[in-house]
């Protein structure tokens, strides 16, 4: 499962076991290279990155990971369904209209 916006939504998986090429382009357009995320759990038992951990997204790979630069100076890659991250900055749709506000 993979939350957006405090909703639990269900990744179809193709038989080897990578989401299908709708999540892909859909992870790829939630974080675009550049946007910030803030890291809230991660499975990863031998060294994951401390949660409240926040970074810079760099790309998002064809399997739907995220290559992340932390802040802590770390480069872990993100897995949506089984890591618990958000995005931090608001995307560039809406901080354009809140800027033309007066």
């Amino acid at each position: 499962m993979w939350k957006t916006k405090n909703r639990k939504v269900l990744i179809r998986l193709r038989k080897d076991g990578t989401p299908c090429r709708e999540r892909i382009d859909f992870i790829k357009k939630q974080y675009p290279a550049g946007c910030r995320v803030e890291l809230h759990r991660m499975e990863d038992p031998w060294s994951p990155v401390p949660s409240g951990t926040k970074g810079t997204v760099l790309c998002v790979d064809d399997a739907g990971q995220l290559h992340m630069q932390w802040d802590n100076g770390r480069t872990m890659a993100l897995v949506p369904g089984a890591d618990s991250f958000s995005r931090i900055d608001a995307p560039a749709k809406k901080r354009e209209r809140a800027g033309d506000a007066r």
